[in-house]
């Protein structure tokens, strides 16, 4: 952890047992409760470069990078890993993302599904790059003209914009005290005895991205009289708030993030 401990500090795992009870789960991916009274699902951005997807995937890019030495290859426990048969660099990843910079533009599911005639959300899935509107190219890989989603975690623009709207519906505003759970595979120690939870003001979450390790948002955040909860899994592509409807429809008529109600995930 960073000096980011002066404004969130370390708090007892038990903190998570209601929790664990409420989803009647370990949370060793995250916790996502039942949304009740309601819920939708924050979407991760992803962007698109001004010229468009191009016709180069980042399969290619990567392969490319391999040849010509700019990358060394990927070798676990003695195994080159990018030699594996049918492997392929999809682009993305884990863990935080933010806008690529001049140039790129945020690239929405609702977007992409129209282009290629697809739901925002592949119904009876939760928002993964498996139920994601399919912008690959030919490959199985992404245009490199576009960053997907990264799992596991919110993109810092609209994790910002969340806590904003968060503050909006919370007892005490920015003065709001909250809790903050981490996931063992966002720790990267696998402790799965030892939960990891933080304690603080909720109009100073927007500084856990400042955090060097994990560099995850929260698997979960709720304040202290639990009237909310975000959820982000450890392997999806959004995030899900569970909380009362005027907030829920909040998320879903903004226009800096992108949420959905998704019902058959709720």
């Amino acid at each position: 952890m960073s000096d980011i401990s002066a404004l969130w500090q370390l708090a007892a795992s038990a903190e998570t047992a209601w929790l664990a009870e409420l989803c009647q789960d370990d949370g060793y991916t995250g916790f996502l409760p039942s949304g009740v009274p309601d819920a939708a699902w924050v979407l991760h951005a992803m962007y698109e470069h001004e010229r468009g997807p191009g016709t180069v995937s980042h399969h290619q890019t990567y392969q490319a990078a391999l040849a010509d030495g700019t990358i060394e290859p990927m070798v676990v426990g003695g195994i080159d890993v990018d030699a594996t048969p049918g492997l392929v660099a999809t682009g993305g990843g884990l863990g935080w993302a933010e806008h690529p910079g001049s140039g790129w533009r945020r690239l929405r599911w609702a977007e992409l599904a129209r282009r290629v005639g697809e739901p925002v959300v592949a119904e009876g899935l939760l928002p993964s790059y498996r139920s994601a509107p399919d912008g690959r190219a030919a490959d199985g890989s992404w245009p490199a003209g576009i960053e997907p989603p990264t799992e596991g975690s919110l993109d810092r623009e609209s994790w910002y914009r969340l806590i904003q709207i968060l503050q909006a519906y919370s007892s005490a505003g920015p003065d709001t005290r909250c809790l903050a759970y981490y996931n063992p595979w966002v720790m990267g120690a696998l402790d799965f005895d030892n939960r990891h939870v933080l304690t603080g003001r909720l109009g100073d979450a927007v500084a856990l991205y400042g955090l060097d390790d994990p560099d995850f948002s929260p698997s979960n955040l709720w304040p202290q009289d639990r009237t909310w909860i975000v959820g982000t899994d450890y392997d999806l592509w959004g995030a899900k708030v569970v909380g009362p409807t005027e907030l829920i429809d909040a998320l879903v008529d903004d226009t800096e993030i992108e949420a959905v109600r998704l019902p058959w995930a709720s």
